[in-house]
């Protein structure tokens, strides 16, 4: 029997680390010295150390199935030895691998999980069947060489690179202790160089290492290029473009410390059942960790000697004080925390006393503290981790009554042995007002003073210091003394207040401006009020300082632009009279009618509301020479004095140009050129008749403007639209010029877009709304043209003119 255990260590262990070391051992050639025989000594002694091992823990596993046989066929030892090697030769296996399947039905643990899941991947994936038993009795072997090294952290190492971790390529690891006050410290190693473990053995609190970022995470971390992360870790120069594994080992829901794997070449992604057994390495790895003595899940009421000691302390700290032991389900997880001690000056949230709290459950008495990075959570990183937590201004929910109830606290979270201890200090009235003032008066930019005149002494809130721009250890400047820290222009208005405080006995105010020790002058407000003794003495003086220099640069810009502001509105209102004075010289609201020969001329001209959108709209109507009578409608664009000067220059030359004898179409073009090459950035609309009384025929043409309407006999229907781009946008246009011959009673109805133009219609619903509204109009012209302006629906508020010209 012990011979066929020797054969299968031999052919599976040079797969491992063996091969490694003999790889790693290996020196060249050199000539026979002492010094040479002496090397070679040592290596080979330490490789028939490596395999006595790997054989011990062979055996071991071996002699565990053997108990386990005698256990369950109750038997002698000799009896369980011949039962094992009947299996072996019935499966034509190795007993390693015979014992590894005893051990695994027989416990039914974490390890038989792992190696039951290889089984059900055979036939799915392309491992080869005997690759279940290989997991195996990599994983069980590793086990007994775990459990018989005991608390020997470096045999462990040994034992799971040798059995477990080099079959599957790695070579190296490191087992890494986690110190209660943040560091690292190297329990253990495998693989690496001595001086590489010397220079590594102890690791600060807060540098980062691969071993750091899985206790900070608590999980399995893989890195498939350590160079390529940038995180220093043991071996780091010898294998820098290696792959690692970090999984934290813990037990009881407490992290004892870091197992980190080391391969000498850039890290695949692995499978699930790899990452399985290295956690399950990890967990037996802790297991040899775990310096606590054990504990019996199903009596959690003991108190341990260490969890006294914390008990005796809590009691006499001066905070209020919660000792927290951890509550284990059966299969070893931590579920919840039980409360063992509140402290003398504990403070319940709710409002509880101390015996209602004691020896329950922390989820049962705070379930507010499950909540995602709650209570519950910090302290299961403590429990954890061994990290302590300090918060300061921290919000805690309780329930009272099924409603909700926060309050601040500064709160401590420290790990002691198996226990926690948790402080929180709630923030009472007091303090939750002083803080409050503390923060009005920084944001108000306050510092608070008193000077007591009977001793001298003057007081200073840490607000008033940096006003004055000194240093917290500078002596406070009196209030006598205060004319030399301020500007010479106000020595008079300070004389006055410190007369009223100082000697008149009164509350007194004074804006100054003061100037700092590094030269920045800030304005401040100075409030003081006596303090007067039984005998109606002063005895002190206190007040306040306040830097106003913000509101004062603010008041002085704010006085500027208003002063700015009058002057534009001044300057607005004298262009806007000066254009409405203009546009009535011109085109009066009400003009009286015209009589030419055959025509009867109205007119109607609307301003706008606000005089600041007096605007172009222009009319004309004349009498030429040759007798023709020149009919005009135009609309220059904008407001203000601009508007009113280009109408100006566009209605006289209009008047102008007509004298020509040129028709409409003609004179609208030359319109078009004197627009756009004489008037600086003017554009406009028009709309130009000439009729003749003899004929009564009217030739029209159009700039962009709306086209007349003509009523007729108690109908009404607009011209037609025909083509003509607004004046000045083009140097040279040419436009279409129509004709219509009207009959007498006809109205010819020639407007501005401000009797139909809406925001929230298009232009010809507008103009279809104007067209009705003149069908229905009856009476003289003038009455019509009042009735037109009365129904107009137009709501820009621009000017509007409206021609009424009725054949006689």
């Amino acid at each position: 029997m012990t011979g066929d255990t020797r054969r299968h260590d031999e052919a599976w262990c040079p797969r491992g680390s063996r091969a490694g070391v003999k790889a790693a051992g290996a020196v060249p050639h050199q000539a026979p010295t002492p010094l040479g025989r002496l090397v070679a000594t040592v290596e080979r002694l330490r490789r028939e150390v490596l395999e006595a091992q790997a054989a011990a823990d062979g055996r071991a596993l071996v002699e565990l199935a053997k108990g386990i046989l005698i256990g369950q066929l109750n038997c002698t030892p000799a009896a369980a030895a011949l039962r094992l090697d009947v299996l072996c030769r019935e499966r034509g296996t190795s007993p390693l691998e015979v014992a590894a399947d005893i051990v695994n039905q027989a416990s039914r643990d974490h390890v038989s999980e792992i190696a039951a899941a290889f089984v059900e991947r055979i036939g799915t994936a392309d491992d080869p069947p005997e690759q279940h038993c290989t997991v195996s009795v990599r994983m069980r072997t590793a086990e007994s060489g775990i459990l018989a090294a005991a608390a020997d952290t470096q045999a462990v190492a040994e034992s799971l690179l040798t059995n477990a971790l080099g079959p599957l390529g790695a070579v190296a690891v490191a087992v890494w202790t986690a110190v209660p006050d943040g560091s690292l410290a190297l329990a253990g190693h495998a693989g690496f160089p001595p001086g590489e473990a010397a220079r590594w053995r102890h690791v600060p609190p807060g540098v980062s290492t691969v071993a750091r970022l899985a206790l900070r995470e608590r999980r399995l971390v893989t890195l498939a290029r350590l160079k390529r992360e940038g995180l220093p870790s043991i071996g780091h120069l010898q294998w820098p473009d290696g792959g690692r594994m970090a999984v934290p080992t813990g037990t009881g829901g407490r992290i004892h410390g870091v197992l980190e794997i080391c391969w000498p070449q850039p890290l695949e992604p692995q499978p699930p059942q790899i990452e399985r057994q290295v956690e399950a390495l990890a967990e037996l790895c802790a297991r040899t960790m775990d310096a606590s003595p054990p504990r019996d899940l199903t009596t959690t009421e003991a108190v341990l000697p260490d969890v006294a000691e914390l008990i005796d302390l809590a009691e006499g700290l001066h905070d209020p004080a919660v000792v927290l032991t951890p509550v284990l389900d059966p299969e070893g997880r931590l579920g919840d925390f039980r409360i063992r001690h509140t402290g003398s000056r504990f403070v319940d949230p709710a409002g509880r006393p101390r015996g209602d709290v004691n020896g329950a459950l922390l989820l049962e008495a705070y379930p507010m503290a499950a909540g995602e990075n709650g209570l519950f959570d910090i302290i299961e990183r403590v429990h954890a981790t061994g990290e302590p937590f300090r918060a300061e201004r921290m919000s805690l929910t309780a329930l009272v009554d099924q409603i909700p109830l926060t309050s601040v606290a500064d709160l401590s979270v420290s790990r002691h042995g198996a226990a926690v201890l948790l402080i929180w200090r709630i923030e009472g009235e007091t303090a939750r007002l002083a803080n409050l003032l503390q923060h009005a008066q920084r944001l108000g930019r306050i510092g608070g003073f008193e000077e007591n005149l009977a001793t001298g002494e003057t007081t200073w809130n840490a607000q008033l210091y940096a006003l004055h721009g000194l240093p917290a250890t500078a002596p406070p400047v009196r209030l006598r003394e205060l004319p030399g820290y301020a500007h010479p222009d106000d020595s008079a208005a300070l004389g006055r207040f410190l007369r009223a405080v100082l000697r008149h006995r009164r509350p007194a105010s004074v804006n100054l401006r003061l100037q700092r020790p590094d030269g920045i002058t800030r304005h401040i407000r100075v409030v003081a009020e006596p303090v007067l003794d039984a005998d109606q003495r002063l005895h002190a003086v206190r007040g306040a300082y306040q830097d106003i220099s913000a509101q004062h640069w603010t008041e002085v810009a704010l006085a500027a632009t208003r002063d700015q502001l009058a002057h534009s509105e001044a300057e607005s209102a004298e262009r806007n009279r000066l254009a409405l004075q203009l546009q009535h010289a011109i085109m009066p609201p009400t003009p009286p009618a015209i009589e030419a020969p055959g025509l009867r001329v109205a007119v109607r001209y609307r301003p706008a509301e606000m005089e600041s959108l007096v605007g172009g709209d222009w009319y004309d109507t004349v009498v030429l020479p040759s007798g023709l009578i020149m009919l005009s409608v135009g609309d220059v664009a904008g407001h203000g004095i601009e508007a009113a000067t280009g109408m100006v220059v566009l209605r006289n030359a209009l008047r102008g140009l007509a004298v020509t004898g040129a028709g409409p179409a003609q004179l609208l073009s030359w319109l078009n050129t004197v627009t756009h090459h004489l008037a600086k950035h003017v554009t406009a609309t028009a709309v130009c008749g000439l009729f003749d009384p003899r004929t009564r025929v009217m030739r029209w043409a159009r700039a962009g403007h709306l086209p007349p309407v003509l009523v007729r006999g108690g109908e009404a229907e607009a011209f037609p639209l025909i083509e003509g781009l607004l004046l000045g946008a083009l140097p040279d246009v040419t436009y279409v010029e129509r004709e219509v011959r009207l009959e007498p009673d006809d109205t010819l109805l020639m407007f501005t877009d401000g009797l139909v133009e809406r925001r929230d219609s298009s232009v010809q619903d507008s103009l279809g709304h104007l067209v009705n509204t003149a069908a229905t109009g009856a009476g003289d012209l003038d009455g019509q043209l009042d009735r037109l302006l009365a129904a107009s629906r137009s709501d820009t508020d621009d000017d509007t003119c409206v021609i009424g010209i009725q054949v006689g």
